[in-house]
């Protein structure tokens, strides 16, 4: 059983009538007024129901962001039993028929607003109290500022225009706040601002590891600067990459490096057990089995991944593409323009050179499952493989014989940490603001930091694997490092880093890149899956999710409908 923060029972809020009567001017018996909720003893409820918002996602509103950061990219497949198994995510797949009535969306903008709702109700309690009342007020306002800044960053990424409110923002003015009351650097300011905060007031370390400390804080801070700084017109095209917003990235990011380091293998940040809240981690969602409740607090949010063959359902599978792009040149580099132009065969390896980190991400039949070699990885695993292939997702998924998986029929759910933010992240996004800087020479060796390790991680797969070969950029020797090059050579880094992790997408966003990357994709998908007959992104529309229509009915239409929706 792993060590949590302690879980206190979230307190009922106060109900309130009026009467000019004496009797009905009486407080109820076993109702509480908010003075007896708000006190010391009871305040830390308010906190952790904020922390508990962070694991309350399902499968069909996962948190990790698989539908709409991975299966909406080149690196994944929806999967499952064929295209009508949550219709939703297979149009996000193919970049058609995306629909503001989508109930997956409207309770995935419900769920977020619930965590941030929570935080704001927390840092208005805390507020209530002194700090000799409560000697570690500022320390939970800013725990309360990071989770609530995590659920606006999930959001904005997402939506691109949400309603900002907070604990300043009275109750009864929620439904005035229109999603476009601030612009999008304005929002993007707000969001950072959680961080900066949290970042001011937080301690160097925790006792308890779900907390976040001070340096978690400027890591998400250095994402907030780092999206911001690619600022977008209207259509959602990149007009410039702001360099002033990129050198609050750095500053942010160098408050971080040196705080942690790399695991020495790259498959140790997704073991359960002794490898989790590791040397890498700055901030994960905490999960557990066996204590106490029915099941656990368990990771539902990507239940859905495992295989058939040892449970259910067989989504998020890894593409072929994503598979294609592991293969290295002769020398140890990325394929950067020829990955696609042949399929690995899974049958024939030892016919390719590439990035260990495949062995980590996607799990390859006639391999074992997860290092365990008593169990090999079968094409029989898979539920619709003439449909979506015969890979699946490792990242998420634990081995056969962890001990932390729990049956919840028809699913096998398990209690491994999900990590927000990696250590191998703040190096790379320091490294893609120095490249945009300019600076590319200072870029090189934190790219190549994360290619070494890489390198390295053959500890787990080495019995089973013998045709790894990756190399460090060399200017001069190997490459010609120049900003064009560092540039590519950057972007490719976070894919193979960071593959079904839920990013992928929202780094092309990013860079405005999204429309020809995805149709490029598209192109080749075509020839070997009709499902993406249809498939095609346009662009000024499909980088962001619609605004849920049950939002927009909610606001009695102040909520304003992002393009073409």
């Amino acid at each position: 059983m792993k060590k949590y923060i302690l879980l206190t029972v979230a307190c009922a809020f106060l109900l309130g009538t009026t009467s000019c009567n004496d009797f009905l001017d009486n407080e109820p018996r076993g109702v509480l007024s908010e003075a007896d909720v708000v006190t010391p003893e009871n305040v830390d409820g308010f906190v952790i129901a904020a922390y508990a918002a962070l694991g309350n996602d399902h499968y069909d509103t996962p948190f990790s962001l698989w539908p709409y950061g991975n299966v909406r990219s080149d690196d994944a497949y929806k999967g499952g039993s064929g295209t009508n198994d949550i219709q939703a995510f297979h149009f996000f797949e193919i970049s058609n028929n995306i629909r503001s009535d989508f109930g997956e969306l409207d309770r995935l903008w419900y769920l977020h607003y619930v965590g941030i709702g929570r935080c704001n109700k927390a840092i208005a309690a805390l507020n209530q109290l002194s700090e000799a009342q409560y000697p570690n007020k500022k320390k939970r306002i800013a725990e309360m500022k990071f989770v609530r800044g995590h659920f606006y960053f999930m959001l904005k990424i997402l939506f691109k225009y949400v309603p900002y409110v907070d604990e300043n923002t009275p109750i009864d003015d929620y439904p005035k706040i229109s999603n476009r009351a601030k612009t999008d650097q304005q929002l993007w300011d707000a969001i950072a601002s959680n961080f900066e905060d949290a970042a001011s007031n937080l301690p160097a370390t925790q006792s308890e590891v779900g907390r976040p400390k001070k340096s978690a804080a400027y890591a998400y801070l250095a994402k907030v600067r780092l999206y911001q700084a690619y600022e977008q017109d209207d259509n959602y095209t990149v007009t410039q990459i702001n360099p002033v917003t990129l050198q609050k990235s750095i500053d942010a990011a160098n408050q971080v490096i040196g705080n942690y380091t790399l695991e020495s293998d790259f498959g140790y940040n997704f073991l359960p057990g002794t490898h989790e809240n590791g040397p890498e981690s700055v901030f994960s969602i905490q999960y557990s089995d066996n204590d106490g409740t029915l099941f656990g607090r368990l990771n539902y949010g990507d239940v859905l991944s495992l295989p058939q063959g040892l449970g259910c359902c067989d989504f998020h599978k890894p593409s072929q593409n994503l598979v294609n792009a592991f293969k290295t040149t002769p020398q140890g580099l990325p394929m950067f323009d020829t990955y696609n132009d042949t399929d690995l065969n899974y049958n024939q390896l030892n016919n390719y050179k590439v990035d260990p980190r495949l062995y980590h991400t996607v799990a390859l039949p006639g391999l074992p499952w997860k290092y365990e070699e008593n169990k090999i990885y079968q094409e029989s695993w898979n539920r619709s493989p003439g449909t979506y292939g015969y890979y699946a997702s490792l990242k998420e998924n634990v081995p056969v014989g962890c001990g932390c998986t729990v049956n919840v029929d028809p699913f096998y759910a398990n209690s491994k940490n999900r990590i927000i933010i990696r250590y191998s992240d703040v190096l790379l996004m320091k490294a893609e603001a120095l490249i945009e800087l300019g600076q590319i020479n200072e870029a090189l060796p934190l790219i190549n930091q994360v290619r070494q390790r890489a390198a390295n991680s053959t500890v787990l797969t080495g019995s089973y694997t013998s045709n790894n070969l990756i190399s460090k950029y060399e200017p001069g020797v190997n490459c010609t490092w120049n900003q064009d090059f560092a540039r590519k050579a950057l972007r490719w880094e976070r894919r193979m880093e960071f593959a079904m992790e839920g990013s992928r997408f929202f780094d092309l966003v990013r860079w405005g890149t999204a429309a020809g990357t995805m149709n490029t994709y598209y192109s080749g998908e075509k020839t070997k899956r009709s499902y993406y007959s249809q498939a095609g992104f346009d662009h000024g529309i499909e980088e962001y999710c619609p605004i849920p229509l049950a939002q927009i009915n909610f606001s009695q239409g102040l909520y304003k409908q992002n393009n073409g929706y």
